[in-house]
């Protein structure tokens, strides 16, 4: 029921006994499963006076959950009732449900403690009609002149279902009367329990049979207390939930409930008092008697002795607390009296919250998993996860050389040198730019090699093999030089959040969940492992010289504390109204104005990687080939020419010595 209605918190109160505590554990672990969540769990005695249930209710009273399921017998409920009532706690807002161990006896209550009980809600068991119920009715109403209850019907059909037991226990073991004193007991009792277990029959409350040793019904009958009446309101089945009537045959629909009143005369889902806070003033636990920064600023007035709090934290705190309810004022106690920042304990603030010493706290609290055991954190309003504060390093002497590895410069070196001397191979025998002297020539080459790094190379090529190494070089240079460039600016940019030493001395707030300082010197650290709210607050105090990148996600933001341990409604609230700050804008206005940014830190930087000879390899490779090529052609084209020229000559001589040999002197001589 109340998972229908959209409860998700409740309390248990249960009678102090073996019955009422198993009951108890087996409700709360059913609770559990379907998502309802039992934030207290009351035992109270049955022989416990006024004043220890005064004292009882009166702490239930106090906390933010209103929603009580009572399992306990019809005379210590009545005491219970009464005593609710006159805290006030039978008025709107409130919401009561109790078990069939309270409303199959609600005949046996005076009309005084039916008046208290105006609105409880109840499950009763149901016992279906039948013209054997009928008979047994009248039968019993004839013989003791009262009416029968649901206990003793139920207590007929387990009579009835121990007389079958017996009898089957008795053919089994083939026995008679006269055998069960001289039979062993164990066999006996083994034999009963398993007949027992195996009985099924109709009896006068229904199909009686066992399920996992329990004899459990299908469906029970819901009752509202109104007036001094009982009003049935419909059924509850394991087959379809809730439903207003049950047909022939137990046939029923899933149609829900008829209207319910509850308490204060609200009908059906009764919504929470507006937290109660309209005409109170709710304390406020803070963490520090003092503290300065734009995160959460508390300062002290001496004249007035009051506290009065500013910055991020409480401006959150007080525009959600405006959508709920904008006339509650606020006291704000330092949790410790003299607490500075530094030797604050923030656990023993939410035990303090948890006690309900306060009502709710804010500040700079984390919310971990150990900590939500006891109190109810809000939606997170900030940044999550830790963050490393870095002072801007200067750069590097030498960081121009670690884009590329040793053996890339190395080997990219030699490559500039090669190209220019194959380039003078194929150019020194025409072009007379790379003739000359030995010193004219090498420097020529060596200027051109080289200058084609940033395209300025002058000189005019004639051939065309020439052209073609270097077009193909000129492609490596441009992967190399851009490659470079992008290599560097990465360098560059982590360069700016390294630790200017190289120590690497971390540390962090003493009081912080990092447990300590890692590394400290005279005269600071190199960097700070904190909070991501705290290194905002820092960085809007010193906005240059420093950085931050963001680590890993292993902390859950701040967030308010609710005024009660588990189950708190203003939690819900409080988050709603945060989600609409981050809706509407207000929440980045907030940031914006406190922290003079967005909400965007920087994400952590990737470990660069420089380049290296193996990764670019296949660049000298496709440069050395045209090298290769351009010069394997060059040498067939210039022996070629070599023996085109030398045959030319041997052709010429021969054709000398013959006219010689033919011709007469003076015909030589002309």
């Amino acid at each position: 029921m109340a998972l229908s209605f959209g409860w998700q918190h409740a309390i248990v109160i249960f009678e102090d006994t073996e019955d009422g505590r198993d009951m108890a554990t087996f409700m709360t672990n059913s609770f559990k499963e379907k998502g309802l969540t039992i934030t207290y769990m009351s035992a109270i005695s049955t022989s416990a006076s006024n004043e220890v249930l005064l004292e009882e209710l009166h702490k239930l009273s106090n906390m933010q959950t209103k929603l009580y399921i009572i399992h306990a017998t019809h005379s210590l409920s009545s005491h219970l009732f009464q005593n609710a009532k006159y805290l006030g706690m039978m008025d709107a807002g409130y919401k009561w449900i109790v078990t069939s161990k309270t409303m199959d006896f609600l005949d046996f209550m005076d009309g005084e403690v039916l008046e208290s009980m105006q609105g409880v809600v109840g499950f009763k068991s149901y016992i279906p009609q039948s013209r054997h119920l009928h008979k047994f009715t009248l039968k019993w109403r004839k013989e003791y002149h009262m009416d029968i209850n649901a206990y003793a019907i139920s207590a007929y059909d387990g009579i009835s279902a121990l007389a079958m037991a017996v009898e089957e226990t008795m053919s089994v073991l083939k026995l008679n009367t006269k055998d069960l004193e001289t039979n062993g007991s164990a066999q006996w009792c083994t034999t009963l329990l398993n007949q027992m277990l195996r009985i099924s029959f109709d009896g006068l409350c229904g199909n009686f049979i066992f399920r996992n040793t329990r004899v459990t019904a299908d469906v029970l009958e819901i009752k509202n207390v109104i007036s001094k009446e009982e009003v049935k309101i419909g059924f509850w089945t394991t087959n379809a939930s809730f439903t207003k009537k049950i047909g022939k045959l137990n046939y029923f629909t899933d149609d829900g409930l008829e209207s319910i009143m509850w308490p204060g005369g609200i009908v059906n889902n009764p919504t929470h008092r507006k937290l109660q806070v309209s005409t109170k003033r709710l304390r406020v636990g803070i963490p520090v008697a003092t503290r300065q920064g734009k995160l959460f600023q508390v300062d002290y007035d001496a004249q007035t002795k009051s506290t009065t709090v500013s910055g991020f934290c409480s401006e959150v705190f007080l525009a959600a607390f405006a959508g709920i309810d904008p006339n509650v004022t606020f006291q704000f106690i330092p949790f410790v009296n003299n607490a500075s920042v530094g030797n604050v304990n923030y656990n023993d603030l939410i035990d303090r919250v948890h006690a309900m010493e306060f009502d709710a706290a804010i500040g700079d609290i984390t919310i971990t998993a150990n900590r939500s055991r006891y109190v109810d954190f809000t939606l997170p309003y900030t940044d999550l996860g830790l963050a490393t504060l870095y002072r801007n390093a200067d750069a590097s002497l030498w960081i121009f050389m670690k884009p590329l590895s040793s053996d890339l410069w190395l080997v990219s070196a030699c490559f500039f040198i090669l190209m220019g001397f194959v380039i003078w191979i194929l150019e020194h025998g025409k072009n007379e730019e790379f003739q000359g002297s030995l010193v004219q020539q090498t420097g020529v080459t060596l200027w051109f090699a080289f200058s084609t790094l940033v395209y300025a190379h002058r000189q005019k090529l004639e051939s065309n093999l020439s052209r073609f190494v270097v077009t193909v070089w000129l492609f490596v240079v441009l992967v190399l030089v851009s490659s470079y460039t992008a290599t560097l600016s990465s360098l560059l940019t982590v360069e700016q959040l390294q630790l200017a030493s190289t120590e690497g001395l971390i540390g962090y707030q003493n009081g912080s969940p990092m447990l300590g300082v890692i590394g400290v010197r005279k005269g600071g650290v190199d960097a700070i492992i904190e909070e991501i709210p705290y290194i905002k607050e820092f960085l809007a105090l010193y906005p240059s010289g420093y950085s931050m990148v963001v680590s890993e996600d292993i902390t859950n933001g701040l967030g308010f504390v609710s005024v009660f341990p588990k189950g708190s409604p203003l939690t819900h609230e409080m988050s709603t109204q945060i989600a609409r700050l981050r809706e509407d804008g207000t929440l980045q206005s907030l940031q914006e104005k406190w922290f003079g940014q967005k909400s965007d830190p920087q994400s952590t930087p990737p470990n660069v990687k420089v380049l290296n000879f193996r990764g670019l390899r296949g660049l000298f490779l496709i440069s050395g080939v045209s090298m290769a090529a351009a010069l394997f052609v060059f040498t067939l084209c210039y022996i070629q020419e070599k023996m085109h020229y030398t045959y030319a000559m041997l052709a010429g001589g021969k054709l000398a010595f013959i006219f010689r040999f033919l011709l007469p002197k003076s015909a030589i001589r002309r």
